[in-house]
């Protein structure tokens, strides 16, 4: 029945900060034909504004997007100097490596790396 993944929605209440953070903070590549749409490899993340669609915007705390990284490290020097604020130490598994942050709407994320073979 479900044959993929069309997208994952970012809820905000400023879509132009939002789209800010994710394209110019975080790197990520914008779409061609979205203004708040962008890419995450192969996955579409696209920003919605719920207040102005009648619905109460709730920041996204209980999971994290795991966006990947070669170098966990640098990647996280690189967005602390660019103004990102992660929450406590980079967590090792022992599997993989994690560093966890928000978006200027509360939303949860964190970079990832896998360093184990699975």
């Amino acid at each position: 029945m479900i044959t993929g993944l069309d997208f994952v929605g970012i809820a905000s209440r400023d879509a132009a900060r939002s789209r800010a953070f994710y394209v110019d903070t975080l790197g990520l590549r914008p779409d061609d034909t979205s203004q708040y749409e962008f890419w995450v490899g192969d996955t579409c993340f696209a920003i919605w504004e719920p207040e102005k669609m009648g619905r109460e915007f709730v920041a996204n705390t209980a999971s994290y997007p795991a966006l990947h990284v070669d170098d966990i490290e640098s990647a996280r020097a690189d967005l602390e100097a660019r103004g990102v604020q992660f929450f406590g130490d980079t967590f090792d598994t022992g599997v993989c490596l994690m560093a966890f942050f928000a978006d200027p709407d509360g939303n949860s994320l964190m970079l990832h790396h896998r360093y184990a073979p699975r």
